[in-house]
């Protein structure tokens, strides 16, 4: 995708896609249609222990989601790839003029975005007890609002790591909420969607307003 130049959102729409048919093919073909059940204990116990600290219990996962939080942090701020990233999503043909390696950074990218996929869907996973075709397609929508809303332009060059991790449990307040006040399954996508579109439109304006 990085060699051809296709946009990331529609490459990543598309590889979406097509992963989606294949673990349809997979599970109704293979799997006569049944969820994937019955994991290791260990596996089990890697996805679902807690750590009790004083009167809190914390799950495993949080403590997984700091450490791939702390790492990109690093990588973000602290390392040649991470400016490379930044100024290619600023503007593309600006930072190969700069000398920055496109293709090869688009790349490690798409690579490294695909590593934490996977590592999100087994943690997913194990965390339910099992796995099918269904599984997180609701996720990707709930991915974007939550950058939206920590800050991310659309347009790329604008956002941060922290931003995103406020946006994301800014969204999770949301998504609890409405689920508290019983607002039914249906509606919650029309809210997440309006969160989104009116997230959109604030960033528009006010990149509008920085170049006038």
């Amino acid at each position: 995708m990085a060699h051809w130049g296709v946009a990331p959102f529609i490459a990543s729409l598309g590889i979406q896609l097509v992963s989606y048919g294949l673990c349809l093919q997979y599970f109704n073909g293979v799997c006569n249609s049944n969820p994937v059940s019955g994991f290791d204990k260990f596996f089990s116990k890697f996805c679902q222990g807690t750590i009790r600290i004083g009167g809190l219990s914390l799950s495993y996962l949080m403590f997984y989601a700091i450490a791939v939080v702390a790492i990109m942090w690093i990588i973000w701020n602290r390392t040649t790839l991470g400016k490379n990233m930044f100024a290619i999503g600023g503007n593309r043909e600006a930072a190969k003029v700069c000398g920055v390696n496109v293709k090869r950074t688009m790349i490690i990218v798409y690579v490294i975005a695909g590593i934490l996929y996977a590592f999100g869907g087994v943690l997913e996973a194990g965390r339910t007890g099992s796995a099918n075709s269904t599984m997180g397609t609701d996720y990707a929508m709930d991915a974007i609002a939550a950058c939206v809303v920590g800050g991310i332009s659309m347009k790329g060059g604008i956002g941060t790591l922290p931003g995103v991790v406020v946006g994301v449990i800014i969204f999770q307040i949301i998504s609890y909420g409405l689920i508290y006040v019983g607002v039914s399954p249906d509606l919650q996508y029309v809210v997440k969607g309006m969160i989104i579109i009116v997230a959109v439109v604030l960033d528009n304006r006010k990149t509008m307003r920085k170049a006038a």
